[in-house]
């Protein structure tokens, strides 16, 4: 049993500053600018921007609030709500434990990138020779064969990810929270370098026009919504873990409901600076047409080619090209060391283990777990377990966790703590709990039919029309979903048997769980998860 004291953030603006760093992550510098691409612009920000209010904030809110109430994370703190639905915790931990390992490789091919950006210098101008540095680089075989080739650079640049990773939540808040305020900052510094050089070079204007002014028609388009709200979850660490277990380091002073605003609309401008830098960039350089939704494509093959277009110089080419791959690596580490940091809480105050240990050894074991995607075929299986990851995973968990709250629980208590330090704004009752019990379960319900459907038509409900066979989707898909979703049991199996051998667990339990109505009453717990 641990006897380490629970840590906790040093001020306001290191939680926030983390939190922002959790939520601004690859996804913001390359799929959100994407999915702009695809929808019409200004229409995709602006139903970005709805679902964003209608959804994302609310659950937010909610889930740094039941964070901070229980002082656990996320399958402790929903245990304490309604003791049957911890398993849904353990599902959003195991989930994003999977999201972990496979997104360090990703970091690491960012980090690869930004030590080969010396090879753009003799590329002026060769934009079939920049798209190919990447792939020549992690040596995929582009199927899901080829476990005897393995990329030396990309191994060598994961380990220094995992070390990296470990390094910044080594002590928990106390680390994370002296990185965050550079990490947090660098990249924007880097965007606003790049977006400076994108608005100067010449057909600009084309690229923000096509960027910022709306195609409405689209809005007609039920891809785009689905998009939209897909990419809010997505961007804001929700449904993942992280933001329970950040929520449980806060203060009882903390004002969750503009913390939580905060850190939704700072994510979003990021989100908009970076589309800023691509559309000019691209536009300017010609390949404006040739933005694609898939992040990696963009980033790794899409946008070389635009950097070697950028100027007659090399040399101030291969400088920009380590401007953007430095500034996609600071994006990715914040993210990165936030999803272990939601693990290694669950595990630590689950089994009362020392939360530096923990973390280490959730470093290790999901560093091994990384080595399978440093092969020929790495990138396939990257592809898949991804696409079930963030398609069906995650929003079965949001499912979940809006039904707990909103259905099995009270809402109105949970707004209460939202609530409980706030001054001129406060969340109203009906803009939060609309979007717990109706607008949230509802629309990611309809964004899961909606995949399932296409999974369907697109090849059979096992899911290999996607070019991969049958076998690759039943193990990086189903298999590792299945396992997901009855961690929990396993957890559970694994808790009696150490209750067995006189392991006694500490539970946090939100008094007036079990009531419906809302009460005037002081909602303590006791007792809670602190070692």
């Amino acid at each position: 049993m641990s006897s380490e004291k629970r840590g906790s953030w040093g001020s306001r603006s290191q939680f926030i500053l983390a939190s922002i760093g959790s939520a601004v992550g690859l996804g913001n510098a390359w799929r959100f600018p994407g999915l702009a691409a695809k929808h019409g612009g200004g229409a995709f920000m602006l139903a970005y921007l709805i679902a964003v209010l209608a959804i994302g904030i609310p659950f937010l809110m909610m889930e740094i609030s039941i964070g901070r109430k229980m002082h656990c994370g996320v399958p402790g703190a929903l245990k304490g709500i309604k003791k049957q639905t911890e398993p849904i915790g353990w599902f959003a931990v195991s989930n994003a434990f999977v999201i972990s390992v496979y997104y360090a490789v990703v970091f690491a091919w960012v980090i690869l990138m930004a030590f080969a950006s010396f090879k753009f210098a003799s590329l002026t101008g060769d934009t079939e020779g920049a798209s190919s540095i990447w792939a020549g680089l992690i040596k995929t075989t582009g199927t899901t064969s080829g476990y005897g080739t393995i990329s030396f650079p990309v191994l060598g640049c994961l380990l220094i990810a995992w070390v990296l990773i470990y390094a910044c939540i080594r002590n928990g808040t106390g680390t994370v929270g002296k990185v965050v305020k550079y990490t947090v900052f660098l990249p924007i510094i880097c965007l606003v370098i790049l977006a400076v050089k994108g608005i100067l070079m010449p057909g600009a204007m084309d690229g923000l026009a096509k960027f910022f002014i709306p195609a409405f028609s689209s809005l007609q388009n039920a891809d785009l919504w689905i998009d939209a709200i897909g990419q809010v979850f997505y961007s804001l660490s929700i449904m993942m873990a992280i933001m329970v277990a950040y929520g449980s380091f806060l203060s009882e002073d903390a004002n969750i409901a503009k913390d939580a605003m905060i850190i939704a609309f700072s994510d979003f401008a990021i989100s908009i600076l970076s589309g800023i830098v691509l559309f000019t960039t691209m536009s300017g350089t010609g390949q404006l047409n040739n933005m694609t939704e898939s992040g990696i494509g963009t980033a790794f093959i899409v946008y070389p080619q635009s950097i070697v277009l950028l100027t007659n110089n090399g040399v101030a080419n291969a400088i920009f090209a380590f401007v953007f791959y430095f500034c996609l690596c600071t994006l990715a580490i914040d993210s990165a060391f936030s999803i272990i940091e939601g693990v290694s809480t669950a595990l630590s105050d689950k089994f009362n283990l020392s939360h530096k240990k923990t973390t280490l050894y959730c470093c290790i074991v999901a560093s091994i777990f990384s080595l399978w995607f440093v092969t020929g075929g790495g990138l396939a299986w990257l592809d898949i377990v991804d696409h079930w990851c963030n398609a069906y995973s995650l929003i079965l968990v949001g499912i979940l966790e809006a039904i707990t709250i909103g259905w099995l629980f009270n809402p109105l208590k949970v707004l209460k703590e939202v609530n409980r330090n706030t001054g001129s704004f406060k969340m109203p009752a009906w803009w939060f709990v609309i979007s717990i019990k109706i607008l949230t379960p509802l629309s990611l319900t309809g964004f899961f039919i909606w995949n399932v459907v296409s999974l369907i038509k697109d090849g059979g409900i096992y899911g290999a029309g996607d070019g991969y066979s049958l076998s690759s989707n039943l193990i990086g898909g189903w298999l590792i979903m299945t396992l997901c979703m009855v961690s929990g049991f396993i957890v559970k199996g694994i808790e009696k048997a150490m209750i067995k051998k006189g392991f006694k667990p500490e539970e946090a339990i939100w008094e007036g769980a079990d009531d419906k109505e809302d009460e005037e009453e002081d909602d303590d717990i006791s007792p809670n998860c602190e070692a």
